[in-house]
């Protein structure tokens, strides 16, 4: 039987800079959260009052995989749970990567780099879309964000590497990773 690996992204219903800076993003809280589950083969996109749900999701997983979500969408999660995030297998795709080259890199920069494929818009767009009560718009961002993890994850894993857009230098950067999808 095939592993499941659930992919995950949230985005906030607050900035950090409404919570008081970014020591704070535990008091955030969940906008959507989506996951796209290889056992399920599809999407499943979670509100704040179906974080217990989400939660028990990334709990059954054999692999969560994301971007940054060891340090920001666990966090995110951690009051709305009643254990510790890091007992959940998990692959943070941005971890990864700066464990590698020694800085942190985007999303985006590593999606463009290695496929050729943009983000549609950022979390600040997001929490604009929040305050205007357009959780649709939200949804699909974080969807396509989940798809794009996805993406690079398995492009990473077929080719033994990834690519991405250094800011300094604007040069096509390659990097070696070791992500299986067994």
């Amino acid at each position: 039987m095939a592993r499941n690996i659930v992919y995950f992204d949230l985005e906030t219903q607050k900035s950090a800079q409404e919570v008081g800076g970014w020591g704070n993003i535990r008091d955030m809280k969940v906008a959507i959260g989506v996951t796209y589950s290889t056992a399920r083969g599809g999407y499943e996109i979670y509100t704040e009052n179906q974080v217990g749900e989400l939660i028990k999701e990334l709990q059954r997983a054999d692999l969560v995989v994301g971007f940054n979500i060891i340090r920001f969408d666990y966090t995110v999660l951690e009051p709305y749970a009643c254990f510790d995030f890091s007992q959940v297998p998990s692959l943070d795709l941005m971890v990864s990567i700066e464990e590698k080259i020694g800085h942190r890199v985007g999303l985006d920069a590593v999606a463009e780099a290695s496929m050729g494929i943009n983000k549609t818009a950022d979390g600040m767009e997001a929490l604009k879309w929040w305050k205007q009560g357009r959780v649709a718009e939200i949804a699909e961002y974080c969807c396509y964000d989940v798809k794009a993890t996805k993406l690079v994850h398995e492009y990473g894993a077929n080719h033994g590497k990834i690519y991405f857009e250094s800011n300094k230098t604007r040069l096509k950067q390659e990097v070696l990773v070791d992500w299986t999808l067994s």
